[in-house]
């Protein structure tokens, strides 16, 4: 298995965003990490990625397994070979990720000759490329361009280009297609999984959007205020989600022929985390809870097709 998070605790002063978080990502797949804002989903990749400590946070419990080393252990001169190099991270929003001041081709280029040790001249023929790979017309002038004279989507693959080009094994995509319209969102995530089957790569896609999750991902990690609610390999998951917050999600995504008025949404809100209820973080809002609920924290339960679910009355049978 190349990366194992097992029991992940994330503390940032005097409080725990994360808590008990556990999920496995090996070469070839791609997980898909979902809930709505506020569910611990980008703080997740700044755990795997070695990022906490950007933000005062540090992982109190658990480990991160990527291929046989627990990077939660490592101090940051070790770590460093591993982020960049073998952990690549593809940001929210492509349009901040890019030094506004360099030239697009020099902020590729500079990821091939710091990990893979190329002079300037091979590192830009890698480049030219990967942009061309990524579908980029004239990569050769866009490496002379600056980040303002691309557009979002153009942006974006770069910012794709930057991830692939130190031959990473995992890329960490945090809602990747965030700012992107539908068309060029729907572009990129296809690029996104062609990359995963044709270079054995491993992708965790964090995102809000439960409709390309459907579309792309092999498994599932459903998060909420900081605990996983469920994880499952994606068909299973969308055919008979186990806990209710995944039914909710679920049913929050448009479908052709919908009624109008007929989308419903969840009520209530991700409470924040200087406010987690006790027993299970759902029961506020969740239509199954019972007192049980609001005392206890629910056990992680495992599935027979392999799933687990953090539920003390979790549903069974065909969602419709």
């Amino acid at each position: 298995m190349l990366l194992s998070v097992e029991n992940l605790g994330v503390r940032i002063g005097k409080v725990e965003p994360l808590s008990s978080l556990s999920f496995t990502l090996d070469r070839g797949e791609i997980l898909g990490l979902v809930g709505e804002s506020g569910s611990g989903k980008s703080l997740t990749a700044m755990a795997v990625t070695g990022l906490l400590p950007l933000i005062g946070g540090r992982i109190a419990e658990g480990a991160v397994m990527f291929d046989g080393t627990d990077l939660s252990k490592l101090p940051e001169d070790r770590l460093r070979p591993y982020r960049g190099k073998r952990i690549a991270l593809v940001t929210q929003n492509p349009m901040t990720a890019l030094d506004p001041v360099q030239r697009i081709g020099d902020q590729v280029d500079i990821m091939a000759r710091l990990h893979l040790g190329l002079d300037a001249k091979a590192a830009r023929a890698r480049t030219v490329e990967l942009l061309t790979r990524l579908r980029i017309p004239e990569a050769v002038t866009v490496c002379d361009a600056y980040p303002h004279q691309l557009s979002g989507g153009m942006k974006q693959r770069i910012v794709i280009a930057m991830a692939l080009a130190a031959e990473p094994d995992l890329i960490v995509a945090d809602e990747p297609t965030t700012a992107l319209d539908v068309t060029v969102q729907a572009q990129i995530i296809h690029i996104l999984g062609e990359l995963v089957r044709e270079r054995g790569l491993a992708l965790m896609l964090i995102t809000h959007d439960m409709g390309v999750v459907a579309q792309v991902c092999d498994k599932v990690a459903v998060l909420y205020a900081g605990r996983l609610a469920e994880t499952r390999a994606v068909g299973p998951l969308f055919a008979s989600p186990h806990h209710p917050y995944t039914t909710a999600l679920i049913d929050c995504i448009p479908r052709e022929g919908m009624a109008r008025g007929s989308l419903t949404g969840i009520p209530g809100l991700v409470p924040s985390v200087m406010s987690y209820p006790s027993g299970c973080r759902f029961h506020p809002r969740c239509p199954r809870a019972d007192a049980t609920c609001e005392r206890t924290i629910p056990e992680t339960r495992t599935l027979p097709d392999g799933g687990i679910v953090s539920c003390h009355h979790p549903l069974g049978g065909d969602h419709g």
